[in-house]
């Protein structure tokens, strides 16, 4: 895969964690939620769809050639958020603290900035300017 389709690849990991995870602040609180936890809210199906988004992100991470313990560590957020995640109320209140969305992209960044440090500062610079314009 060439650079700019790894860039691509990293802001769409980037912004799909996002929106999972931090894209709605909670008035007067500074606190962020994703869709994640709104999207568990519906019973069996919602926790599934929000799986899959965050499987999708992990099969994305998985073209940067990131090492199995980091990958194990994202699965297991995934895993733990997913199982967590099953139980009524509770598990979205988990959901919308944990953000393993947002635990996964920091471990494949961590990765980027070792093997890959050019990427990683190019993807900054861009995704800051995406944001800056809006």
């Amino acid at each position: 895969m060439d650079a700019a389709k790894r860039l691509a690849t990293l802001n769409r990991i980037r912004k799909l964690s996002r929106l999972m995870d931090t894209s709605i602040r909670i008035p007067l609180t500074g606190f962020h939620i994703g869709i994640d936890p709104i999207i568990g809210l519906v019973p069996g199906a919602g926790d599934l769809i929000s799986t899959a988004f965050s499987a999708y992100i992990i099969f994305l991470a998985t073209r940067f050639s990131i090492p199995r313990q980091d990958l194990a560590k994202m699965i297991f957020n995934v895993g733990l958020e997913t199982v967590v995640g099953t139980v009524p109320f509770v598990g979205d209140l988990f959901d919308a603290f944990y953000k393993s969305n947002i635990r996964n992209l920091a471990i494949l960044e961590q990765h980027l900035t070792v093997v890959e440090p050019e990427l990683k500062e190019v993807s900054d610079e861009v995704y800051s300017r995406q944001f800056s314009e809006v």
